[in-house]
């Protein structure tokens, strides 16, 4: 496809004509379309949340929260409620509930923000002549979805979509981490971690006050066989957990200090971008300057606009709620 201002390629590489912060909506056909539906010709106001129809990711999703759940369970009522100390259960009570509520707002905020997901179909004619683009220069089109490839785009076989700074696609959250939701995954891997350290720790203080107080009744509200067989399953889903979490939550790190993303890294990318190198990097995926709300999955949300939202309809991998 060829015309006198520029030329089109059909290739899985980028080029930096096009940026990854460029505003690919803008475009003239590209205005109506809302990134996470798959239906065109809606107005750009309207806003849509994201959700990947993959059986996989929804199972590991769900197991997720059941597991999460699991451990609640196990750390509130057979070792927390049963413990003689108030201050005790309280205090522990509150910090490791607050820290599961925190995860499991990060998970739903991974798996539900859009990742940066290039808008299907826009490689026309009609919307490449609105780029203005000097004659012989090179634009690269997706031949999987369709679309103009930004700089540091890849395309995700299994959202079906070309995802800006895409840095792998994560079953356990059924989404890509990308350019928009990076800071929520960071989010979810660093609070469980943090739980996971703690029910470790507090398993480690009941078997010892239990064994110590030989199994009595006020050590748990449980018969001793089934609270060491909760007890044990709690401490391996915990070290699971904490290892892989706590990996990944330095792996990430490390990405955004060095501004490349895990594909970049294993496809030895030579960077064409100027770089963004460590404060720089944690400030432009964090959002602002340092400061506690980096740490708040809830930042940004507005529960009164998402209660009015229209229901979208279902197509393709993705549809919009």
């Amino acid at each position: 496809m060829q015309s006198s201002n520029h030329r089109l390629r059909d290739m899985e590489q980028h080029h930096p004509l096009l940026s990854a912060g460029a505003d690919v909506e803008s475009g003239s056909l590209a205005a109506g379309v809302i990134v996470g539906s798959a239906h065109m010709g809606q107005a750009a106001g309207n806003r849509t949340l994201w959700f990947i129809h993959d059986s996989c990711g929804m199972v590991c999703a769900t197991m997720t929260w059941l597991l999460v759940l699991y451990a609640e369970f196990v750390v509130n009522f057979v070792m927390l409620l049963p413990s003689k100390s108030f201050w005790y259960s309280l205090l522990n009570g509150a910090a490791f509930n607050s820290l599961a509520v925190l995860a499991l707002a990060s998970h739903v905020r991974t798996m539900l923000t859009d990742p940066g997901a290039v808008p299907k179909g826009n490689a026309t004619k009609e919307y490449m002549d609105g780029l203005q683009l000097k004659p012989g220069e090179v634009i690269y089109k997706c031949p999987k979805c369709c679309s103009i490839k930004p700089e540091r785009a890849h395309h995700c076989s299994i959202c079906k979509r070309c995802i800006r700074k895409m840095d792998h696609h994560c079953p356990w959250v059924n989404n890509c981490v990308g350019e928009k939701n990076q800071r929520f995954f960071v989010l979810f891997t660093m609070y469980i971690a943090l739980i996971s350290a703690h029910a470790l720790g507090l398993s480690g203080v009941h078997f010892f006050t239990c064994i110590k107080a030989q199994w009595n009744a006020e050590c748990s509200n449980f018969s001793p066989g089934v609270s060491v067989l909760l007890l044990i399953f709690l401490c391996l889903e915990a070290i699971l957990f904490l290892t892989f979490t706590a990996v990944m939550f330095g792996t990430q790190i490390h990405s955004i200090c060095n501004d490349e993303t895990e594909i970049e890294r294993l496809k030895n990318e030579k960077p064409t971008w100027e770089r963004r190198m460590r404060w720089d990097g944690m400030k432009a995926v964090f959002g602002g300057p340092p400061s506690l709300l980096w740490c708040n999955p809830f930042t940004g949300l507005r529960l009164r606009r998402l209660m009015l939202l229209p229901h979208g309809r279902r197509g393709g991998s993705e549809f919009s709620v």
